[in-house]
């Protein structure tokens, strides 16, 4: 229904646009979309940095832990000999 829009019903929307909204209006608010748009996209960016790092202090940790266990077993087998 919506995905066939010729130019004159574009061109019809846009006036009702300018008439509802006023010619000064309407900058300022695709300049807020805009900025919302951008401020939304660096928190996906930030968050997605933040999963990834904590996903690699955990790997890290895992195989600081498997190093320590793996080390405590070899000391424990060199004193039961």
């Amino acid at each position: 229904m919506f995905g066939r829009l010729g130019a004159t019903e574009i061109l019809v929307i846009l006036i009702l646009l300018v008439i509802v909204f006023g010619h000064s209006k309407i900058p300022g608010m695709m300049k807020n979309l805009a900025n919302g748009v951008n401020v939304f996209k660096r928190e996906l960016k930030k968050s997605s940095k933040e999963s990834e790092e904590k996903s690699v202090k955990a790997e890290k940790t895992e195989t600081k832990k498997v190093k320590k266990t793996s080390k405590s077993q070899k000391k424990k087998k060199v004193v039961k000999k």
